[in-house]
């Protein structure tokens, strides 16, 4: 009864999604404008609607209810509950069926509470927005319907991934989803602005929320997924370039082009039409991640969907979508007058300077990612990866940091070079030192050198805004760009000491033996068995010292899994202020010793602590930026009374 009732509310909240599309694209039009006041109510509806259908999902696969067709192959009565809950969305049509949940409920708030936007304009966005919707609605209810019942219910069910049996999984796939449904609202935005001719700050400042939104939680997703995959996959590394990584990647250089953009369109009235330019190319770079995850060309623990057809489908609706706004832009973007202009040495121009650079690296990660699809298609197999993608990459990415370490103190519209001299000098100085000391100690390879000689350069400029300020009375947005540059600065050192001073130690060892690895002496003690709620492993039990230390014991793990059938490598992190050691049990050689494989990575947690930090620099902005569009709310709400009781 459940999956019925899920099904029939995913099917009103469809049919609702029309009728927001037909009244609110009628409403432009003067003869039937009086639909408008029909649109805000079922976007609201409707978001209402498809959560109460993913609320049925879950219910589904909580109680695991075998009769149904997906929770019988992605789940499993013996499975703990956190795995219960993530299974929801980690197979295909759950994570289509979130997707389509967090973008409705997302249509529906800014239904609600939007205000600053001309009506039509919100119209326009909200029509658009449906638009969008009724794609993914079409593609869960013809090509993927969650709550598809089996003829008898199943005995058992066949259980999740292994590898998607993490705590990870039940975080890092809805952070990105809601960033990528943050980009879908951008592009409703753009296309409402691009049909009413209404661009300008207003549309601006309405899309920046949604922005930063969405990029926040798409560098919690990023973070989040380096460090599931460095810790679960027991390889070591903490990016690999994998096309499924680059999906999401993708996306957050847009995104992080877009807010910048937002950012100078909603203060300076420039950019206008970079502006709803990037407002579509960041919700195409999410497309064409979800059809590179969802469509079955990659395999990968990632890429759910293994039929044809369903690829398809998503090419259409990308076809459709980006297609479509194209060629709205195409015939609109004469229509967007320029707006403000600024000098070469301003604010604006680093900004431009930077999305450029972004735009660049976008555009390598995208033609990497593409390329050995398309020669595969040919049937010629090539290999993309670090060694196209770090050195083309770095091309764009040392220009950018060098400008972002200038940009924030530069003033808007026009500067002069002579007042920010020692602003730039000082920075400058620094990086030169670093890499001068780098050089002399340790001589790593260029591009590593080079991060670790930025790195402390860049932190140092990333808190030159606050110098001379009032930190009392300084706003909560500039404390978030300084808080996001310095996380940048960190996770560039964490890179670059991981790139130059790693060390690795692959040894077959029997207990008593012991390795030294970087500063650390290891030694295996013992390996016996163990077993879990839902799977067994043999554990290994190693004794690690640093630097003659105390003795620190670690257990890496080799674990088994029988619902599906799968193994999972459980790899032991011994986390200090300097780096980590990070240890993984392999296999049992025919001479009886055990494979061990040891890394020691100094500075390697500073990639997530930085992560961490460009995500709350981003909360800080966002909590500032909030605040102050509801002050001003209220002071036109306000003066609004003011002016009726006058009246009366």
């Amino acid at each position: 009864m459940i999956a019925e009732l899920g099904l029939a509310v995913l099917w009103m909240a469809a049919a609702l999604a029309v009728l927001q599309l037909v009244a609110g694209a009628l409403s432009l039009r003067p003869a039937t404008a009086h639909l408008a006041g029909v649109v805000r109510p079922v976007a609201i509806l409707q978001g209402v609607l498809v959560a109460c259908a993913f609320a049925a999902l879950i219910w589904l696969f909580l109680s695991t209810d075998l009769s149904v067709k997906l929770v019988a192959e992605n789940s499993h009565s013996a499975k703990p509950f956190i795995f219960k809950l993530a299974g929801t969305w980690g197979n295909h049509e759950g994570s289509m069926l979130m997707w389509v949940t967090i973008m409705s409920l997302a249509g529906g708030f800014v239904a609600l509470i939007e205000k600053r936007l001309p009506e039509n304009t919100l119209i326009a966005t909200l029509a658009g927005q449906a638009f969008v919707s009724l794609g993914f609605y079409a593609f869960l209810l013809l090509a993927s319907n969650p709550f598809e019942r089996l003829p008898e219910p199943a005995p058992e069910g066949a259980g999740l991934n292994p590898l998607l049996q993490d705590i990870g999984l039940a975080f890092h796939p809805p952070t990105l989803y809601v960033g990528y449904v943050g980009l879908s609202i951008a592009f409703s935005f753009a296309v409402g602005a691009l049909v009413t001719r209404d661009v300008g700050p207003a549309f601006a400042r309405a899309m920046r929320p949604w922005v930063l939104g969405a990029w926040i939680f798409l560098t919690l997703g990023i973070t989040a997924g380096s460090y599931w995959a460095y810790y679960t996959l027991g390889w070591g590394g903490w990016w690999f370039w994998d096309p499924v990584e680059n999906a999401s990647l993708m996306p957050w250089l847009a995104a992080t082009a877009l807010l910048h953009s937002c950012s100078v369109l909603a203060a300076r009235n420039a950019l206008r039409t970079w502006t709803v330019m990037l407002g579509v190319v960041a919700f195409s770079m999410s497309m064409v991640g979800t059809f590179l995850v969802r469509s079955g060309i990659l395999t990968s623990v990632h890429a759910f969907a293994v039929d044809p057809t369903r690829g398809s489908f998503i090419l259409a609706l990308l076809a459709i979508y980006i297609g479509g706004a194209l060629l709205l832009f195409g015939l609109r973007a004469s229509t967007v007058t320029e707006g403000a202009r600024f000098a070469v040495l301003s604010r604006e121009s680093s900004l431009v300077f930077n999305n450029v650079m972004l735009c660049g690296i976008l555009g390598i990660v995208l033609v990497g990612t593409l390329y050995p699809l398309l020669t595969e298609a040919m049937g010629v197999k090539v290999s993309v990866g670090p060694p196209y993608f770090n050195p083309v990459s770095a091309v764009f990415a040392i220009p950018m940091m060098m400008v972002m370490a200038v940009g924030p103190v530069l003033r808007w519209r026009e500067d002069k070079g002579g007042r920010i001299t020692w602003q730039v000098a000082v920075p400058a100085l620094v990086s030169a030192v670093a890499l001068l000391a780098v050089e002399l100690l340790f001589a790593p390879n260029l591009l590593p050198a080079l991060g670790l000689a930025l790195a402390p350069g860049l932190a140092v400029a990333s808190v030159q805004p606050l110098v001379g300020r009032n930190l009392r009375r300084t706003p909560l947005p500039i404390y978030g760009m300084v808080i996001g540059h310095l996380g940048i600065a960190v996770a560039l050192f964490g890179m670059a000491s991981e790139g130059a001073f790693s060390t690795e130690r692959l040894a077959a060892m029997n207990p008593g033996d012991s390795q030294q690895v970087g500063p650390f002496k290891v030694a295996l003690q013992d390996i016996g068995p163990v077993a879990g709620p839902n799977w067994t492993a043999l554990e290994a039990t190693v004794s690690a010292s640093y630097a003659g230390g105390e003795p620190t014991v670690l257990h890496p793990q080799a674990r088994t899994f029988a619902n599906p059938p799968g193994n999972r490598t459980e790899s032991a992190l011994l986390t200090r202020w300097n780096g980590q050691l990070y240890a993984v049990l392999g296999e049992e050689g025919d001479d009886g010793r055990w494979q061990m494989r040891f890394w020691w990575k100094p500075f390697v947690p500073m990639i997530w602590y930085g992560g961490a930090l460009v995500a709350l620099g981003g909360l800080l902005a966002l909590l500032g930026r909030v605040a102050r569009d509801v002050k001003r709310l209220v002071a036109i709400d306000k003066i609004a009374y003011r002016r009726e009781r006058q009246g009366r």
